[in-house]
């Protein structure tokens, strides 16, 4: 199962976050560039000292103990979120007040 993940992620060309378990540690910001037999090869990228460095790594698939991608993010400047005109009611995001007992 975690072959047929890694294989659909590395389509879609998606971000993500790995744990190595022989390693004991978290590679952020990976891509996963190919996946042949059980090797799967990563890019990424280092910042150490104004320096920032690419990585390809090629890892046993046995190796990987977790796999994590992010599903949306929201900016902390604009904390007001857009509402569309057309969007239904019921999806319709409405300020909450603590003191008020409406919903």
């Amino acid at each position: 199962m975690l072959h047929r993940k890694i294989y659909q992620i590395c389509t879609e060309g998606r971000e993500v976050c790995l744990f190595l378990r022989d390693q004991q540690r978290w590679i952020e910001g990976a891509t996963i560039v190919s996946l042949e037999g059980d090797l799967v090869t990563i890019r990424y990228e280092t910042e150490e000292d104004d320096e920032i460095s690419s990585w390809e790594e090629m890892v046993r698939l046995e190796s990987i103990g977790a796999i994590s991608h992010k599903l949306a993010s929201v900016s902390r400047f604009n904390s007001e979120l857009s509402i569309a005109d057309e969007c239904p009611e019921v999806e319709q995001i409405h300020p909450h007040y603590p003191d008020s007992n409406q919903e």
